[in-house]
């Protein structure tokens, strides 16, 4: 009986899983850094319109 006790946690697997969500929300996150950090520059000439432009 004394040969009979079971692991109730498997730590390998447990760190790896870890390890993958935290690599995940990281690329995530970068992704999403990388999205609002690329946005095109406006020019002033296309933030006011001029006198000239006819709407």
């Amino acid at each position: 009986m004394t040969h009979l006790i079971l692991p109730l946690a498997n730590w390998g697997m447990g760190t790896a899983i870890i390890i993958f969500f935290a690599v995940l929300c990281v690329g995530l996150s970068a992704l999403v850094l990388s999205f609002v950090f690329s946005g095109k520059k406006k020019d002033k000439d296309e933030v006011t319109p001029s006198k000239n432009d006819k709407i």
